[in-house]
C-alpha cells in the first residue's frame, strides 16, 4: 500500500510575483518520482496574491471574515492552476471543498490539490493541511520559503537560531505568542500548531526551494529542516 503524505505548498513558491514555471516543473518531477510508493494531498497557500487582495480590504475596514474570504479565493485559484498543470492523468479535475471529497479523490489520483476547504477563524491553509493530516491519519509536511523554524524571523534577524527539533507543546507555545493576521507569513499558523499538538501529528517544516529535503524525509534519511514531534 502506498504511503499518503499531506503537503502544504506555500503560495509564494507557486507565484512569488509571476508563476514560477521552472519551480512547478521541478515540483511535479519530484512527486512523479515518488508515485510508486506515495500518494499526496497538496494544500496550496495564497501567498502574495492573497496578501495583495487582503491589504486594501483591511484598509477599508472590512471584517476579518471578509479579508479571509479573499485569501481563501486565492488559495483555491492556486489549487485549480496546479490541478491544470499536473493534468487529469495525475491529479484531480474537480476542486475539493471537503475532507471527504479529498479522500474520495485519492482513490483514483496520485495527487489531490485543494486550497482552504472552508472559513475558520484565525486559520490559513496550514490549518486545512493539519486537519487533513489528522483526518487521513498521516504525516504533515510544510513546504515554505525558509529552511525550517527559527527562534525569530531569519530574514529580519541575522542572529535568529535554527531549531532542528521541537516538541508539539513548545511549538504551540511559540505560535501562541504571535498575533494572527490574515495572510500572515509565519511558517505554520496558530490553528495548525494547536491541531498537531492535540492530535500528535508528526510535522516537518522544510524549504520548498530545496526539494531534495522532501525526498530525504520520505525515504527516511537525514534532512535539513525542522521536525515537530514528541
Amino acid at each position: 500500500m502506498k504511503k499518503l503524505i499531506v503537503l502544504s505548498l506555500g503560495g509564494s513558491l507557486i507565484i512569488p510575483n509571476e508563476v514560477d514555471h521552472k519551480y512547478i516543473e521541478k515540483f511535479r518531477s519530484v512527486l512523479r518520482s515518488l508515485y510508486k510508493t506515495h500518494k499526496f494531498v497538496v494544500v496550496t497557500g495564497g501567498g502574495a496574491t492573497a496578501r495583495k487582495y487582503i491589504a486594501p480590504l483591511k484598509k477599508e475596514g472590512k471584517s476579518p471574515r471578509e479579508q479571509a474570504a479573499a485569501g481563501i479565493a486565492a488559495t483555491r485559484m492556486n489549487a485549480k492552476f496546479m490541478m491544470q498543470f499536473f493534468g487529469p492523468n495525475e491529479a484531480n479535475d474537480v476542486l475539493p471543498l471537503s475532507m471527504k471529497t479529498v479522500s474520495n479523490n485519492l482513490k483514483k489520483n496520485n495527487v489531490v490539490f485543494c486550497g482552504a476547504l472552508r472559513f475558520a477563524p484565525k486559520e490559513t491553509t496550514d490549518g486545512s493541511g493539519a486537519k487533513l493530516a489528522n483526518f487521513l491519519k498521516t504525516d504533515f509536511i510544510n513546504l515554505t520559503n525558509v529552511s525550517g523554524l527559527y527562534t525569530s524571523n531569519p530574514k529580519a534577524n541575522k542572529k535568529a537560531k535554527f531549531i532542528k527539533k521541537i516538541s508539539w507543546k513548545d511549538f504551540d507555545s511559540m505560535t501562541s505568542k504571535i498575533k494572527f493576521q490574515a495572510g500572515q507569513h509565519f511558517v505554520l499558523d496558530q490553528s495548525a500548531a494547536k491541531l498537531i499538538y492535540k492530535n500528535k501529528i508528526p510535522t516537518y517544516i522544510i524549504s520548498g526551494h530545496d526539494l531534495k529535503q522532501l525526498k530525504k524525509i520520505l525515504k527516511g534519511k537525514k534532512f535539513k529542516g525542522t521536525l515537530i514531534e514528541g
